[in-house]
């Protein structure tokens, strides 16, 4: 059952301590392989932690904007079917009651299946439904999972209604509230595991969240809910476990291992700091990892403090691997001792869809299947995203356009009408496209994927000037001369496509021949030169509003107006009303690449 927030901060309160004792869930006896061997030899304990992480709302191997089975170029294979196999397969290799199956966090965000249950048909509803991502892991026998920073995407309320259903906990030791500084979910669970004639083996879960969502989702967690450091809270809470007799601590942490930040110093914790928790607190074995989508078989990590190594693994997301933490202990002066931890993956391709999961959920793919195939409106012409990050695209004007709208409405009649309302918007995919005829929502979801809202910010037309320049830094450095190649001249220092944006209502050229910091040239307003008094109206999505991508002044700035309706559906509503969907009504060329005053396309 899952674990009733009351009773935990009224057990915490009785320890004087904040500790969460989940049930102590105590496993039957292990197999032989566990069991002491004759002659007085040391005793030994092989146990096997399986992760997951950013499942992002992926039940089944199949892509809903495009209405297929997924595939990629890799072959992935994606789906918590896929995923449910793979550990029934570790399950009967290791012994059931050997094992334990964890998850670093993004869960309930990030597919429409996810968006359904979250808004069309939410669990938050009287009598609604059990989230199809509750059922799945409930299904496959989730013993913990780390709150990532998207759970937070639609509201606390819906967070707390999805833990409801769920019959394992959500750690988050770092999410605390704001009040009482006290978790506001349980910072771990504790774990059993019989070993005839020794005694059992004691595991600890601690569950890290990210301090980006004081940012990300500011709108919904100001005030009630702070987030601080990975790097603190697990020196807080390592200790505390091991005096309860942990013999092994493993922490699932929905935070990248790369030591950096994409929100700048908005926030004075690492973003994406495993790596980092694993070299300074003592008394970790292992560190699931998450939030940054990358695969990460196995990574050894030395404890400065202790000498000890630490493994940190992060299985690929969506569901396309799985990480095996192989721990074996040994028992010896009257306690067990972590003498090896080994990580390694395995790829869901390798595998069929789980017979139980695809019939336990098949009515729910079903009716998300059936709703964003629902057509909205007719496009004269196809439009795609395929050259959106280097040419000014009319399927991002769409977006911009769309924006423009709802934010001038919403201003309507307040003393902000007046102002100019210009819009961001990011090329999200590459792939994405509006056919020419009938026009669905899985085709409009496909081109904005994010569960984004609209804010409305003031800015002036210097700190749109600063704005634009940050987001040309996308661009690699490109001399006059020099041969173009389009795969080449983009992501610059790694920057993702999703932190390059389009401003709507202006006319510029961003030079690439220039070093970034001085690209932004002939940037006009109405046919004239920017003024950079002028005040504007940004329209700009909740993610960019709050921070993320740290682009200059934004965060900062005076905020207007917002709303809790997604980019998406303000898209699909638009071209529900116009009907067809012609570029004539919204595309505009605002912006070129250049090399010294010379167009590159």
């Amino acid at each position: 059952m899952p674990l009733n927030r009351r009773k935990f901060l009224k057990r915490s309160a009785a320890t004087g301590a904040g500790v969460a004792l989940t049930g102590a869930a105590t496993a039957p006896a292990a197999h032989a392989a566990a069991a002491a061997p004759s002659g007085g030899r040391r005793k030994r304990y092989s146990l096997t932690v399986m992760g997951t992480t950013d499942l992002h709302g992926h039940v089944f191997n199949w892509d809903y904007f495009k209405d297929a089975e997924y595939t990629d170029k890799a072959g992935n294979a994606q789906g918590l079917s896929r995923i449910a196999t793979l550990v029934e397969q570790v399950r009967q290799e290791k012994g059931r009651c050997n094992t334990l199956l964890l998850d670093a966090g993004d869960t309930i965000q990030g597919t429409p299946l996810a968006y359904y249950y979250a808004k069309v048909d939410p669990i938050t509803a009287e009598g609604g439904p059990v989230h199809p991502m509750a059922q799945a892991m409930n299904a496959i026998g989730y013993d913990a999972v780390a709150l990532g920073n998207h759970e937070f995407n639609y509201g606390i309320e819906t967070l707390r209604a999805f833990e409801k259903q769920c019959r394992f906990p959500l750690l988050g030791a770092n999410a605390l509230d704001a009040k009482t500084s006290k978790p506001a979910f349980p910072p771990y669970v504790m774990k059993r595991f019989r070993v005839p004639g020794a005694p059992p083996v004691k595991v600890a879960v601690l569950g890290l969240t990210n301090p980006g969502i004081a940012i990300w989702d500011k709108a919904y967690v100001q005030g009630r809910l702070t987030f601080p450091g990975l790097e603190e809270q697990a020196a807080k809470w390592v200790p505390k476990l091991r005096s309860m007799g942990a013999d092994v601590v493993v922490v699932s942490a929905h935070s990248g291992a790369s030591g950096t930040s994409s929100y700048g110093d908005q926030v004075p914790y690492v973003e994406n700091a495993a790596a980092n928790v694993a070299r300074l607190v003592p008394g970790i074995d292992a560190i699931l990892v998450g939030h940054a989508h990358v695969e990460i078989p196995e990574l050894k990590v030395t404890n400065e403090q202790t000498g000890r190594t630490v493994v940190l693994s992060e299985p690929l997301c969506y569901a396309e691997r799985l990480t095996l933490f192989d721990i074996e202990l040994v028992f010896e002066k009257g306690r067990w001792e972590v003498e090896s931890v080994a990580a390694s993956l395995r790829n869901s391709n390798t595998v069929a869809d789980d017979p139980e999961i695809t019939r336990l959920l098949s009515d729910e793919h079903a009716a998300v299947v059936a709703y964003v195939n629902q057509v909205v409106g007719t496009a004269t012409q196809t439009l795609t995203t395929v050259d959106a990050r280097y040419k000014d695209a009319p399927i991002i004007d769409l977006i911009t356009r769309v924006q423009e709208d709802v934010v001038r409405a919403a201003l309507a009649g307040t003393e902000y009408a007046s102002l100019p309302v210009i819009a961001q918007a990011s090329p999200f995919s590459r792939t994405s496209e509006i056919p020419a005829g009938d026009v669905t929502i899985r085709d409009l979801s496909s081109l904005y994927v994010y569960d984004n809202t609209l804010v409305a910010k003031l800015l002036t037309g210097a700190q749109v000037r600063a704005y634009l320049e940050y987001s040309a830094a996308y661009y690699v450095q490109t001399a006059a001369d020099a041969a173009v190649d389009v795969d080449k001249i983009t992501n610059a220092d790694n920057r993702p496509d999703y932190n390059y944006d389009y401003v709507s209502g202006l006319r510029y050229e961003i030079d690439i021949a220039q070093p970034a910091g001085s690209r932004i040239r002939n940037l006009t307003f109405n046919g004239a030169a920017l003024d950079d008094a002028q005040q504007f109206v940004l329209a700009v999505n909740n993610y960019r509003a709050n921070g993320g991508g740290a682009f200059p002044h934004v965060a900062t700035a005076r905020e207007v107006w917002s709303e809790s309706t997604e980019i998406r559906t303000r898209i699909a509503e638009w071209v529900t009303a116009k009907k067809v969907l012609d570029p004539q009504d919204f595309a505009s060329v605002d912006w070129q690449l250049t090399r010294n005053g010379t167009p590159v396309f």
